[in-house]
């Protein structure tokens, strides 16, 4: 597989959802050449209770080790890269998918609006491996998968 990851990256510190051109709203599914250079994954807690977490990639100065979080929310993983992985582009950075939480998920709070339904980055910890995205699980989602063109419930802020 050819690894390039030339999308996005010089902009900011976080790359949010993807947009192609035939989807009709926005996805927050990372490819797997995105992700090609992961050596392993990275749990700081334990997933055993969690029902989901929020996939995403980071730019960050390090192909391994925790990355700095400064985001709302608690980091729960993270992926190293290999060692002869180069940094994108002009950048001089890498790359790195991280897991993360917000106060609002399901896992986190008593009251939250994630009780049917799950953030578009969300996915299933048990789904992950290096270089995979993770999926969508009826575990993740809190119930059965909806069907493609559903939309969920308006997500509260």
């Amino acid at each position: 597989m050819t690894c390039e990851n030339t999308e996005g990256t010089d902009a900011g510190n976080h790359q949010g959802p993807t947009v192609t051109d035939n989807s009709p709203a926005p996805t927050a599914r990372l490819r797997p050449e995105q992700l090609c250079d992961e050596s392993e994954i990275v749990w700081i807690v334990p997933i055993d209770d969690l029902d989901y977490v929020r996939e995403s990639l980071d730019i960050t100065k390090r192909r391994s080790g925790k990355p700095p979080y400064h985001k709302p929310g608690r980091l729960v993983g993270y992926a190293n890269l290999d060692p002869n992985t180069t940094a994108t582009r002009d950048s001089g950075r890498y790359d790195r998918r991280t897991f993360w939480l917000l106060p609002r998920d399901r896992s986190e709070s008593t009251d939250s609006p994630y009780t049917t339904y799950a953030p578009l980055e969300a996915i299933d910890p048990r789904t992950v491996a290096p270089g995979h995205p993770g999926r969508l699980t009826p575990r993740a989602w809190g119930g059965p998968l909806p069907e493609p063109g559903d939309r969920p419930p308006a997500e509260s802020a």
